[in-house]
């Protein structure tokens, strides 16, 4: 093989390797023509005129941008330290390429700076407890922004706030106190708790007792009852058979005085000083003297009666 055939062999392996591209399933081209958009090409095996025509490779996965570390001051005039990190996607490649220059710095100096005016409008507490707050404003802000640079912000996180040391102090200060304080009133809500369940038993306690001692008295009053009932009616059976039986055996004055004697003995047995005694009582009286009389005459001796 000559010189030329060697010579002829490069320039054609050199057009190859100008004119055939490969890109990886990631990746899309853009392809200029003499300085001038041509077109876009997907992955895979791509001609190109050697010389003429240039490839520019873009990725198309979804990457990460870390924002640094910044001081913002609150609305509250307390600075903090805020830093975050963008994740974003290409979605057009011409826009990618064409639109910006350096999309890292510009996404860099555009999150800072909505980062300032978000968190400015906000107190030192909320801010603290707003991230997913800030998340969503800063990534609605960005993608707006990003849209013409054919990029797509997919998320945004906060990844540090931090305030100065003296805040932290003083919040970790607040925070023990705060923990004392709902601890004692924990401790307070437990006590009066205790108390009023302590004087609900009382009360039960006592309202059972004196149910207790009520039904015991109604009871004792029942069988009082029961027991005068059952007196009463001995007795009123006893008064009929006697007045039956008197009744039935034809009684003589004298018997009935005696009873009638035997009655007042009950009568004046008693704390009574004075005893009235009715006008039927001299006829009574009457026959208890001859009852009295007659005794005597059967007492007295032969001797006396002679």
């Amino acid at each position: 093989m000559d010189l030329l055939s060697i010579i002829i062999v490069l320039v054609l392996l050199v057009l190859a390797y100008k004119s055939i591209k490969i890109l990886r399933p990631y990746e899309k081209g853009v392809v200029e023509r003499l300085g001038k958009y041509q077109r876009t090409v997907e992955s895979g095996l791509v001609m190109i005129i050697p010389f003429i025509e240039a490839i520019k490779k873009v990725d198309m996965r979804e990457q990460v941008v870390d924002v640094p570390p910044q001081e913002v001051i609150t609305k509250d005039n307390t600075v903090v330290v805020v830093d975050c990190v963008i994740f974003y996607e290409v979605v057009d490649p011409f826009n990618a390429v064409y639109n910006v220059v350096d999309f890292y710095q510009a996404v860099t100096k555009l999150a800072q700076t909505n980062l300032r005016n978000i968190i400015g409008d906000l107190e030192l507490d909320e801010t603290l407890t707003s991230r997913e707050m800030i998340n969503a404003q800063l990534r609605k802000v960005l993608d707006e922004a990003t849209d013409r640079w054919g990029t797509r912000v997919v998320r945004v996180e906060i990844q540090r706030i931090e305030p100065p040391k003296d805040i932290v102090e003083a919040m970790s200060k607040q925070m023990k106190a705060e923990r004392m304080k709902r601890a004692a009133i924990l401790e307070a809500e437990g006590y009066k708790q205790s108390e009023i369940k302590k004087a609900e038993g009382d009360k039960q306690a006592a309202i059972l007792e004196a149910e207790g001692k009520a039904e015991a008295i109604k009871k004792v009053a029942d069988a009082d009852k029961y027991k005068e009932v059952a007196l009463a009616e001995g007795q009123a059976k006893a008064i009929l058979t006697i007045f039956k039986a008197m009744h039935d055996g034809n009684p003589t004055n004298d018997i009935i005085a005696l009873k009638y004697l035997e009655a007042l003995e009950k009568v004046a047995d008693g704390q009574a000083t004075k005893i009235l005694l009715p006008l039927e009582t001299a006829g009574i009286l009457g026959s208890i003297a001859g009852i009295s009389e007659l005794f005597k005459e059967k007492t007295s001796t032969p001797e006396e009666k002679e």
